[in-house]
C-alpha cells in the first residue's frame, strides 16, 4: 500500500515543483524587450502577414512604442530588433559566443545549400573553417594585391563602358546614361572576373556592356539579396515547409539560385576537370585558388556554395551606396564639386584615379561612407541566434531569439546624428585623420562588427571608393533636360532607390584615357 502511495505521490510532487521553479524564476528573471502582445501558439504571425513589407513595420512599431529594442513572437520564436548602437554592441561583440550563430531558415538554408558558406552557417567546425579561409586564403591583404590588375581591367572597363553610352545616346560630347545599370554592370563585372577571370558569361553588347546573360544572372543576385532572411511563415512554423510554400518565397528564391548556378556551376564544374586533367595549371583567380587548397581541401559543393556567396556579397553594397551617393550629389552641387575639386588637385587629369590614390581622398571616402549611413544595402543585418538564455540591456532575450540589428536604426539615429536625413559627408571629417569606411561603434552599420563582421573589409570599401572617384574623375554629371532634382524616394519593399538614376554623362578627361583596356 505504501509503495501505491509512494508510486502516485511522487509524480505530483515533481510536478509541482515543475510549475513551482517556472513560476519563480519567471518572477524573478528580467522582463521581454517590449513588443505586441502575441496571441497563444502562432504569436504576432497573422499581424505579420498584414503588415508587408515587415521591415517597415517593425520600424514603425518601434516609433510608435518609443523603444530601441522590440520583441515579436511569431510561433515560439522571439525576433529581437534592435536601433540603439550600444545595446547592438552588446549582441554582436558578445565575448561568448551566445549570440554569434545563424538561425535555420528556409532562405538561408537553399542559398547557401544547406549551410556550406561562411555567411549563413551556424556556429561550429564547419563555420570556423570556412572562416579561416576566408581570412588567410581568400580575402587577406597578399591576395588583394594579386588581384589588383584584375580590378584594374574593371576600373578601366567602366569608364570605356560609359563614353561608349555617351557616344551611342547623344555623342561624343555627353550623354544620357542609366546609373543604375552602370554601377550593377561593374558591380557584377567586378564578382566575375575576381572569381572566374572573366567579364562575361556569353556575348557582349556592342557598347562592351552586359550581354543578356549578364543582366539574367545580375538580376538573380538582387532578388537573391532580397529574400535571404525575409520573414518567411514556414521559418517560424516548420513543419509547413513539407506541406506549403506558403507566402510563395521558396518559389521565388529556388528560381532566382536556379539562374544563378546555371551560369556559375558549370563553369565551376569544367575548371575543377581542367585542373585534373593538368590543362591549367597556374592560379588565375579566386576559383582556381579554392580548387587547389590542401588544408583543408573543400568538396565541389563547398566550393560553389562560397563562389555564390562572395558573388552576391561583392555585388550588392557596392552598386546600392554608390547610385544612392551619385544621386544625392547631383542633387547637392556643393559636394559635388568638393569632390571633383579633391580628385583634379591630389590626381589631377593627366592619369586616371588608382587605388594607390586612395589614402588620400579623404572626402571621397566620406561620400561612400555618408551612403553607407543614410542609405544602407538593406534594412537588418543577416540575423544572430541565441543559443543560451542571456540579459541584455535589462531585458531576458530566451534561447532561440533571432537578433536583428536596423541598419537605418543606426545610421539615421537622431540621438548619434545631427541632422540624420540629410546627406553630408562632411560629418565623416575629422580633421587630418583618415577616413575609414568601418565603424566598430556601429553609429553606421557598413560591414558590422564582432564574430560575424564582414571578413571582406578591405575589397568592399576599396572597389566602393575607387567606382565613385572614377565616375567623379571621368565625367560631369548633370541632370536631365526639363528635371530640377533627383527624386531620392526608396522603394516601398526595399532600401534601394525607387526609381533609376538617369543623369547626362559628359567626358572631362584626355580621350586617351577612356581607351585603357
Amino acid at each position: 500500500m505504501l509503495n501505491i502511495c509512494c508510486m502516485i505521490l511522487i509524480p505530483i510532487i515533481d510536478l509541482f515543483y515543475f510549475f513551482l521553479n517556472k513560476f519563480t524564476s519567471s518572477r524573478l528573471r528580467p522582463p521581454l524587450p517590449p513588443g505586441p502582445t502575441p496571441l497563444p501558439y502562432i504569436g504576432c504571425i497573422i499581424s505579420l502577414l498584414r503588415n508587408k513589407p515587415t521591415f517597415r513595420w517593425i520600424h514603425r512599431m518601434m516609433d510608435e512604442m518609443n523603444t530601441k529594442i522590440l520583441c515579436i513572437r511569431f510561433g515560439n520564436v522571439h525576433v529581437i530588433s534592435v536601433t540603439d548602437p550600444n545595446i547592438a554592441l552588446e549582441f554582436l561583440k558578445d565575448a561568448n559566443g551566445i549570440f554569434s550563430s545563424r538561425p535555420d531558415t528556409m532562405s538561408s538554408y537553399l542559398a547557401s545549400d544547406g549551410y556550406l558558406n561562411t555567411a549563413l552557417a551556424p556556429m561550429g567546425d564547419h563555420w570556423k573553417k570556412m572562416k579561416k579561409i576566408l581570412s588567410r586564403e581568400i580575402l587577406s591583404m597578399a591576395r588583394h594585391k594579386w588581384l589588383l590588375n584584375k580590378r584594374n581591367e574593371e576600373y578601366n572597363n567602366i569608364l570605356k563602358y560609359i563614353k561608349n553610352q555617351c557616344e551611342t545616346n547623344l555623342g561624343v560630347t555627353s550623354g544620357y546614361v542609366n546609373v543604375r545599370l552602370i554601377v550593377q554592370q561593374y558591380s557584377s563585372n567586378m564578382a566575375r572576373k575576381l572569381m572566374f577571370g572573366s567579364r562575361y558569361f556569353g556575348k557582349r553588347s556592342q557598347e562592351d556592356g552586359p550581354g543578356v546573360e549578364e543582366i539574367e544572372h545580375a538580376d538573380s543576385l538582387s532578388t537573391i539579396l532580397s529574400y535571404v532572411y525575409s520573414f518567411c511563415v514556414t521559418d517560424y512554423f516548420p513543419w509547413l515547409r513539407w506541406l506549403t510554400d506558403f507566402d510563395g518565397h521558396e518559389k521565388i528564391i529556388r528560381n532566382a539560385l536556379r539562374t544563378a548556378r546555371k551560369y556559375q556551376d558549370p563553369l565551376i564544374d569544367e575548371r575543377i576537370q581542367e585542373w585534373k586533367d593538368g590543362v591549367r595549371t597556374n592560379q588565375d583567380d579566386l576559383l582556381d585558388v579554392f580548387i587547389n587548397l590542401k588544408t583543408p581541401r573543400l568538396n565541389v559543393n563547398e566550393i560553389k556554395a562560397q563562389i555564390l556567396d562572395l558573388t552576391v556579397a561583392t555585388f550588392d553594397n557596392v552598386s546600392n551606396s554608390i547610385e544612392w551617393a551619385m544621386a544625392e550629389m547631383i542633387n547637392e552641387r556643393r559636394i559635388l564639386d568638393k569632390a571633383v575639386h579633391e580628385l583634379d588637385c591630389i590626381v589631377g587629369k593627366d592619369r586616371l584615379v588608382e587605388e594607390c590614390d586612395l589614402q588620400s581622398l579623404n572626402y571621397i571616402k566620406a561620400c561612400v561612407k555618408e551612403a553607407f549611413r543614410l542609405h544602407p544595402v538593406a534594412p537588418f543585418n543577416l540575423p544572430h541566434m541565441t543559443t543560451a538564455d542571456s540579459i541584455v540591456a535589462g531585458y531576458f532575450i530566451p534561447k532561440g531569439s533571432h537578433v536583428i540589428v536596423s541598419r537605418p536604426g543606426l545610421g539615421r539615429n537622431p540621438l548619434v546624428w545631427d541632422d540624420p536625413l540629410t546627406f553630408n559627408p562632411d560629418r565623416h571629417m575629422n580633421g587630418d585623420k583618415e577616413v575609414v569606411l568601418t565603424d566598430n561603434n556601429l553609429h553606421t552599420f557598413s560591414f558590422s562588427t564582432g564574430r560575424r563582421g564582414c571578413p571582406g573589409v578591405l575589397l568592399g570599401s576599396t572597389i566602393a571608393i575607387m567606382l565613385l572617384a572614377r565616375l567623379l574623375q571621368g565625367f560631369t554629371w548633370e541632370l536631365p533636360p526639363n528635371e530640377t532634382h533627383v527624386d531620392l524616394k526608396e522603394k516601398l519593399h526595399e532600401l534601394a532607390k525607387d526609381k533609376p538614376l538617369f543623369a547626362l554623362a559628359k567626358p572631362r578627361l584626355p580621350y586617351n584615357l577612356y581607351s585603357t583596356s
